[in-house]
């Protein structure tokens, strides 16, 4: 499984971008893949996940209202739309794949980050003031 992230650069507030995870060796019946980001000093923590199931794709509470992920036909990219941005979402941004086909926990909660067994180069998002 490889996965790169691509799309990242510098925004003005407000402004839109959209990161591309360019995948392969992903096996979508039996995997998910996610949107993570790591401010600097923080830990890494996820923005959304998306399966191969055709179900409705995951998102974590602080980015669903302007966030949107999204995946090619071909399975080959995943995609984060991102609206609105804020200086706050300054931060390197991961794409990350887990080995089951789900992104949340049956209590509900998001996958932790630990059970994304892989992870691509990160992109850099900086959003201006």
């Amino acid at each position: 499984v490889q996965l790169q992230a691509s799309g990242g650069g510098l925004v003005q507030a407000g402004g839109s971008l959209t990161l591309s995870c360019a995948t392969s060796g992903i096996t979508w019946s039996q995997m998910a893949v996610g949107w993570f980001r790591q401010a600097p000093g923080k830990e890494r923590v996820a923005i959304s996940c998306i399966t191969g199931r055709g179900g409705q794709p995951a998102y974590a509470d602080s980015s669903k209202d302007r966030f949107t992920i999204s995946r090619d036909n071909s399975g080959n990219a995943v995609f984060l739309q991102m609206n609105s941005l804020k200086p706050e979402d300054t931060a390197v941004y991961y794409c990350g794949a887990v080995p089951t086909p789900a992104c949340r926990y049956r209590s509900g909660d998001f996958y932790a980050v630990s059970e994304f067994e892989f992870w691509g180069q990160g992109t850099q998002v900086t959003v201006s003031s």
